[in-house]
């Protein structure tokens, strides 16, 4: 059945699909740049600063990042283990400490709330933390990437205002039937929050992947460095050969800004092919983990 709309709804509907269509625009904009002038030769780039799509293809940025002997490679196997890795522990360890603190009979549940919310807002400081790092002998260690940030506090009151939301009457007729906290807690709470879990695996995610300030600050050892480093290291550099390996010569080097597109489009791919699976899960784990204080 079609809803007969007025002319001024038409006119409301026509505005608003190009608004939103001008908007889409805007933010594929930078996307579609920054992958046509990472296949664009060095003379058509130079001609035509503001051409999107080139007309001859030059693929020696990707195969000087990924085969000329650079450390990219490594660069983006630690990017994958740290992602993978840290997160795993991230969800672990937020859902463990979450459903406690949800939990209004936790003797001290307030307190232990409150110097949660007190660490949003205060810290050591940069010269602390790396004398508590260094003590803690993280130093060139890839756990530097993980232990330090085991546990957001913003993602901790998300998951812990979720669990607060579950009904008590499903964990009283449990236990009834004789189950623990820990059978509540995995046959209950984690099957009931996939939509909250799912937004802080994303949140996890996307913080572990574009991570570089730890690096900077912990690692000398470039066999550790993440990719998100190294293409920190090399937007900062004025030629490419200072990333490229002793075997690699000059003639072998392709232009500065096909190598930083290069770099930029290999560093963002997983990211936005993961996001699309997840993202419906996104706002409603937010919205649902953020009504009840």
């Amino acid at each position: 059945m079609r809803i007969k709309m007025s002319r001024g709804d038409r006119i409301w509907s026509a505005v608003v699909a190009v608004v939103l269509i001008l908007l889409c625009l805007i933010m594929l904009y930078p996307m579609i740049y920054v992958i046509g002038r990472s296949v664009m030769t060095d003379g058509e780039r130079a001609l035509n600063p503001t051409r999107l799509f080139p007309r001859t293809f030059d693929f020696s940025g990707y195969k000087f990042i990924l085969f000329s002997g650079t450390n990219i490679p490594r660069g983006y196997l630690n990017t994958i283990l740290r992602t993978v890795i840290g997160t795993s522990i991230n969800i672990a360890l937020t859902a463990l400490a979450a459903y406690p603190l949800s939990k209004k009979y936790y003797p001290g549940r307030k307190v232990i709330t409150g110097l949660i919310v007190f660490t949003m807002w205060f810290s050591g400081g940069m010269i602390p933390s790396f004398i508590l790092i260094k003590s803690l002998h993280l130093i060139n260690s890839f756990w530097v990437y993980i232990i330090p940030q085991a546990i957001n506090a913003f993602n901790l009151l998300i998951l812990r205002n979720f669990f607060m939301q579950v009904p008590f009457t499903l964990e009283e007729a449990a236990k009834i039937d004789g189950a623990n906290d820990m059978t509540v807690f995995i046959q209950i709470y984690l099957p009931l929050s996939q939509a909250s879990l799912a937004t802080l695996v994303l949140f996890y995610a996307i913080s572990h992947w574009n991570q570089w300030f730890d690096g900077l600050l912990y690692i000398n050892d470039n066999n550790l460095w993440t990719l998100q480093y190294m293409l920190r290291q090399l937007i900062e550099s004025t030629n490419v050969s200072n990333i490229s390996s002793a075997n690699t010569t000059l003639d072998q080097i392709p232009a500065t800004v096909t190598v930083k597109m290069a770099t930029i489009v290999i560093s963002t791919l997983p990211i936005l092919c993961i996001y699309p699976f997840i993202q419906k899960y996104f706002v409603k784990g937010v919205l649902v983990g953020s009504v009840k204080g």
